[in-house]
């Protein structure tokens, strides 16, 4: 499951620059503030969760059985799924309707952050 996480987390890294730049450079003038903002905001969370992911990974390199550790991983990579890429797809598409995913994804990340913590407790 560590290996597994890491190479999520370098993929999921790798596209988060690769979208912050192109929200950057690339939408930059095409874009309405608002919607520009969110995207940016996408960016944002998906950088820091997946810093987040690599550190979940790296105790599961300790901790192989941590039941805590592997679901809070599995929560980060959908929170990021759905919290960033609903952002993403909403100001791209333009379509505000979206925005109704990104919330869930906000739940995930916070599940996660829990079961983060809860396993921490439990492990160290």
């Amino acid at each position: 499951m560590a290996k597994l996480l890491l190479l999520l987390a370098s993929f999921s890294g790798f596209t988060g620059v690769a979208l912050g730049a192109f929200g950057a450079h690339g939408l930059r003038d095409k874009l309405p503030e608002n919607l520009l903002n969110a995207f940016q905001t996408g960016v944002q969370y998906q950088l820091w969760h997946t810093a987040a992911l690599m550190g979940i990974a790296l105790l599961l390199l300790r901790w192989p059985e941590s039941t805590l550790f592997k679901v809070s991983g599995g929560l980060l990579v959908l929170g990021i799924l759905l919290f960033s890429g609903s952002l993403y797809a909403m100001a791209l598409s333009g379509i505000g309707r979206l925005g109704i995913i990104t919330p869930f994804g906000g739940l995930s990340f916070l599940l996660a952050w829990l079961c983060l913590g809860a396993g921490v407790w439990r492990h160290l």
